[in-house]
């Protein structure tokens, strides 16, 4: 029997994002994750006495600052070639970008495919082929899969390559190329690398994402590893996933709706944080807080929204190893301002004024000038992303705008004496 593991999307020493400004946040666990999360990989490669390992791209995540993550690799490497393990890379976009890797030399038993063509590896000791290309620089466009040679027959066939298939959200389009360009081929499977959610996009051949090893910020959420696959007489009996990451990401959604009181508030979320954490098999929790519904204390949630984020990091950091990312406040008012006030009360009227700000980024610069400004100084790595600051795209503003539009109500109906 022939083992593999096939990885991908390791983007080693690559920082987690989110925890790293809150002072109760396991500062060293969030730095050296994807290593611990590699030695994971090394470990299952060990135990399983596996053959070789795929690499299908970034394995690094863009240039590095010193020479310390390439000498981490090479130790690595070390261990699997003690033990007669070979592994096999094709660059990615990330490792593209970076200059330092390309002067290191590699380990005897690491294999780096060419980028200037596809290029065939043969193990002739257990029949097995492996084909691939790397990346030559980082925004690669055109259909790499197109110029790989067709199956020999005469092996098990593996083509390893790092793209974006027809595309996939969140991800750059890189090296796009279809189903059928792979299947035409004949390999009997296609060893993928870009996509950070494990995907198995066919069976006949097997064609597999296996997602990244550790979930890196809040849009790579859920349980991260790697393929363990098994063939035997030249066909595949089983591909394996297996759970390499040491810190989960997870969003957990709270429907406030019947909470008439802020006891009954913290109430709630304490037993949904820990239905979370338990779900995660001991596993550190990195989660991001969404409070829904048609809330009685909505207008209280809004006007101290500080005081409540705090409150619920607190129940989080004593409910075991779990740290809030962040807390979104999207709950909703229990009754319309007409209930409230009726069509003629002029708070009501007010009310209604401030349901209709009309808000974009050009109008938001321009009635505070200071923020234009501001915006200019900023890195460029805070104006970027998820959560980037005053993202000037229609969805971010509408979103800001319902925001200081039931802020407003909230302040108004506190003065006002609504309850």
């Amino acid at each position: 029997m022939v083992k593999f593991i096939h990885t991908a999307d390791i983007h080693l020493d690559s920082p987690l994002k989110g925890l790293e400004v809150h002072d109760d946040a396991p500062v060293e666990e969030i730095r050296g994750a994807t290593r611990r999360a590699f030695d994971n990989l090394i470990d299952l490669a060990l135990e399983e006495e596996v053959d070789f390992i795929l690499i299908a791209g970034d394995l690094y995540d863009g240039d590095w600052k010193d020479y310390n993550t390439g000498l981490f690799f090479s130790a690595r490497m070390g261990k699997l070639s003690k033990s007669g393990i070979k592994v096999f890379i094709v660059s990615g976009n990330h490792d593209a970008a970076s200059q330092l890797t390309k002067t290191m030399p590699l380990p005897d038993n690491v294999t780096l495919f060419s980028p200037r063509k596809p290029q065939s590896v043969k193990l002739d000791d257990i029949g097995v082929i492996i084909h691939g290309q790397s990346y030559s620089h980082r925004a690669v466009t055109e259909n790499l899969a197109s110029q790989y040679p067709q199956y020999d027959s005469n092996y098990f066939n593996i083509g390893l390559l790092h793209t974006s298939l027809t595309g996939r959200e969140g991800h750059e389009d890189y090296a796009p190329c279809t189903m059928d360009d792979l299947k035409s081929k004949g390999y009997d499977y296609w060893a993928l690398g870009h996509v950070h959610t494990r995907e198995i996009i066919s069976e006949d051949p097997w064609i597999v994402f296996p997602g990244n090893i550790q979930g890196r910020h809040i849009k790579e959420t859920g349980a991260k590893g790697a393929s363990l696959v098994s063939v035997e007489d030249g066909r595949i009996v089983k591909v394996e996933a297996f759970e390499l990451d040491v810190l989960r990401w997870a969003v957990c959604q709270v429907d406030l709706s019947e909470c008439e009181t802020c006891e009954k508030i913290y109430d709630v979320v304490r037993q949904a944080l820990e239905q979370a954490l338990d779900q995660v098999d001991g596993k550190p929790l990195a989660i991001r807080l969404i409070l829904t519904g048609s809330c009685p204390v909505h207008g209280k949630l809004l006007d101290q929204t500080t005081q409540w984020t705090e409150g619920f990091r607190s129940i989080a950091v004593q409910s075991g190893e779990m740290w809030l990312e962040t807390v979104k406040f999207q709950t909703t008012r229990k009754v319309s301002l007409e209930e409230m006030f009726g069509e003629d009360n002029p708070i009501a009227g007010l009310l209604k004024s401030v349901q209709q700000i009309e808000l974009d980024g050009e109008t938001l610069f321009r009635l505070v000038p200071e923020l234009s400004a501001l915006k200019n100084k900023l890195p460029a790595e805070i104006q970027t992303g998820d959560e980037s600051f005053l993202d000037p795209s229609p969805d971010k503003m509408e979103g800001l705008r319902n925001e200081i539009q039931e802020l407003l109500i909230a302040k108004l109906l506190q003065h006002g004496g609504a309850k």
